[in-house]
């Protein structure tokens, strides 16, 4: 039986402009509460912009940082922070790279050089209500959870490899695609962020459905009991879903929603 329901947001849950349907979704949501079934954001991006997203809802939990900040409104459920030491060298190891555009997403807070293209910077703010510029970046002074790059989409995979055989034991290379990259902790990710809010819900992944697009969804699909592929899904995220949904733009994840909370469809969960 479904007793958790978690979405990635940007081409996902939200449409391209960044918006939902929000009668449609406030109805379903009355649903969740009714049968007790959790509502949790996935997402690669900052807390406090996914928290806007949902300010009347103040009952919904947060898998953010692609799983290393867990929390709700009023309670942190995980913080899985680097360890200060390797934060610089990593940076460094950026800095060989060329064309690349920085940014290091901590608990408090993001953080990029006042040295940023300024159009860059514009779409960053979209993502980070708390944007911080720095002159350099020895002046950071918080937990750090991520660190988020963009590049030339047709470099995407190329970068990403690098930065694997580069960072190998050090930070793992997550992308969602269309130039971005993201570098989080070792063994961090929205499944295994989803395993451990699960522990303290008393949630088997088995009983959860979650919905995605991009490549920062795969392991979350593959590991909980439902995994849902939007219509405008990478390839290789719908190769490992067990179902499929119309696209974001149409969207999907509230449309398979409504479906699955019927009694019966709540219950038609595959066996692990």
């Amino acid at each position: 039986m479904i007793k958790l329901i978690a979405t990635d947001m940007d081409g996902t849950f939200l449409r391209n402009d960044m918006s939902y349907d929000r009668n449609w979704f406030n109805r379903l949501y009355h649903q969740l509460q009714a049968h007790h079934v959790y509502w949790v954001i996935a997402s690669g991006n900052q807390y406090f912009q996914l928290q806007s997203f949902f300010e009347d809802y103040p009952e919904t939990i947060f898998v953010a940082e692609n799983g290393a900040y867990i929390r709700d409104a009023n309670h942190i459920y995980a913080l899985n922070a680097f360890t200060p030491s390797i934060i610089h060298p990593i940076l460094t190891q950026l800095e060989q790279i060329p064309d690349l555009k920085v940014s290091v997403s901590g608990q408090a807070g993001a953080y990029t050089l006042d040295t940023m293209d300024p159009a860059h910077l514009a779409i960053m703010r979209k993502y980070y209500p708390k944007l911080t510029l720095l002159r350099d970046y020895h002046e950071l002074d918080d937990n750090i959870l991520k660190f988020s790059i963009g590049c030339p989409p047709e470099r995407t995979d190329a970068i990403v490899a690098e930065l694997r055989s580069a960072l190998a034991g050090v930070a793992t290379p997550t992308s969602s695609g269309h130039g971005d990259i993201d570098l989080i902790r070792p063994n961090v990710n929205k499944a295994q962020g989803l395993a451990l809010l699960g522990q303290k819900l008393g949630i088997d992944l088995s009983e959860m459905c979650a919905f995605g697009d991009g490549g920062n969804d795969l392991e979350m699909l593959q590991e909980v009991g439902l995994g849902v592929a939007m219509a405008n899904a990478d390839p290789r995220v719908a190769a490992v879903a067990d179902a499929t949904t119309t696209s974001n733009e149409e969207q999907g994840v509230l449309k398979f929603m409504e479906t699955l909370l019927t009694t019966d469809q709540r219950h038609a969960v595959k066996s692990r």
